[in-house]
């Protein structure tokens, strides 16, 4: 009788280190999955504002291709976009009007939610430039924005060059476009 007793409980506190363990690696597992959620949602930041910057830089390229004529008027000396601030619209037309409309764009004044502007992405800033001025011509879009994470350098292009605390959080994507010569 004194056998069993002993045996008894010598399973009793094994049981309770077995829950201890068993605690501890679901602990471990819960605290890995908030850790993947974290890396998720700036994962998907990132990707929204890399699709808005495509469509930034497709939404120039049609206005520079709708008003060819004055393709050159569009070359910026200085970024739109962060430290602008937004501007009225109202009273310009062509040139100086597409680029106020995509000053104001790349602040995120075209998308509104709750009444906050959020359609645009961190520090975003535009750039035009024409890369070969002979015919036809060809121009450089750029829209550059502040990244979540460090990541690679962008070396090719300068728009938002030192604007960010770093370049490893400078985002930038590109595109070029060939204007043909107009008779």
């Amino acid at each position: 009788m004194f056998m069993n007793a002993t045996r008894l409980t010598r399973c009793r506190g094994s049981t309770l280190i077995e829950i201890l363990i068993t605690i501890v690696i679901l602990m471990v597992g819960l605290l890995g999955l908030a850790k993947l959620q974290g890396v998720a949602t700036a994962a998907q930041t990132e990707a929204y504002q890399r699709s808005q910057a495509v469509v930034l830089l497709k939404d120039m390229a049609d206005r520079i291709n709708a008003n060819r004529a004055n393709a050159l008027d569009y070359v910026t000396a200085s970024p739109l976009g962060t430290g602008n601030g937004v501007q009225d619209c109202s009273a310009l037309t062509g040139q100086a009007l597409d680029s106020c409309e995509w000053n104001n764009a790349l602040l995120g004044t075209t998308e509104i939610s709750g009444g906050t502007e959020v359609g645009a992405m961190i520090g975003a800033r535009g750039c035009i430039y024409n890369t070969d001025a002979s015919e036809p011509r060809e121009f450089m879009i750029a829209v550059a924005w502040q990244g979540l994470y460090p990541t690679s350098t962008p070396t090719s292009v300068a728009c938002g060059l030192n604007s960010y605390g770093g370049q490893a959080l400078r985002r930038v994507v590109t595109m070029t476009i060939t204007i043909a010569k107009l008779n």
